[in-house]
């Protein structure tokens, strides 16, 4: 019987790569409008390949990217960029439709809830309080609490140890098979791929799938 949902944040919760991209191409208009000299088909693939190389949650990388490509930080051009990523961001960062309702079908079933994300604390925190969903989950793991990331067993395990259950009394949801799903597999914990925020090429079978977030609830009616 299932008794908790552990679900990852970003692409199954909420369409980050969406939020990404529209953030830095914001950022990019900004800091070409301030002054950075350079076409903006090249400075993308700069930027990009620095994301690449560094993480995609690095909080440096403007500055990163400017003494790159210009040798030099030019702050008015940085602050631009940085301010124009934040309203952007603020903007498209929005829940997958129907993640609310199905979060309250789950608290009324009796279900706990809790988070299992590679991303930094800080950033994880205002992504969830930004979608006013924070209250929902009665733990969050993010990097911070493990230095690990999935599918390292050390994320799962504090979330178990958190929730007081058993892993084969959880339901992991996650779109990266090879973090995600690989990681919660091993500790027997149950999983579902989140097919409609996918990004990653499948290789890891999961034992159910997600065509929408909704269908979580099928699941765990299933798992009875």
């Amino acid at each position: 019987m299932i008794k908790a949902v552990v679900f990852d944040l970003d692409n199954t919760l909420i369409d980050f790569m969406r939020m990404k991209r529209t953030s830095i191409d914001a950022a990019l208009n900004a800091m070409l409008g301030s002054g950075l000299e350079m076409e903006k088909e090249k400075a993308s693939k700069k930027l990009y390949d620095l994301y690449s190389k560094h993480g995609i949650e690095h909080q440096k990388i403007f500055q990163k990217f400017l003494k790159k490509v210009t040798g030099e930080i030019d702050y008015r051009i940085l602050a631009a960029g940085v301010v124009a990523y934040r309203k952007a961001q603020v903007g498209v960062l929005q829940p997958y439709a129907m993640v609310m309702p199905t979060l309250i079908k789950l608290r009324e079933k009796g279900l706990k809830l809790a988070i299992v994300s590679d991303a930094p604390r800080f950033n994880a925190w205002i992504r969830l309080v930004e979608m006013h969903i924070h209250d929902f989950f009665d733990v969050v793991v993010t990097f911070e609490d493990t230095k690990k990331r999935k599918p390292d067993k050390a994320p799962f395990e504090v979330a178990l140890n958190k929730l007081k259950l058993k892993p084969g009394e959880c339901l992991m949801v996650g779109d990266w098979p090879e973090r995600d799903i690989k990681g919660a597999k091993e500790l027997g914990m149950k999983t579902a791929f989140a097919k409609y925020g996918a990004i990653k090429e499948v290789t890891i079978k999961a034992d159910y799938e997600l065509n929408k977030i909704e269908d979580v609830l099928r699941i765990v009616e299933d798992e009875k």
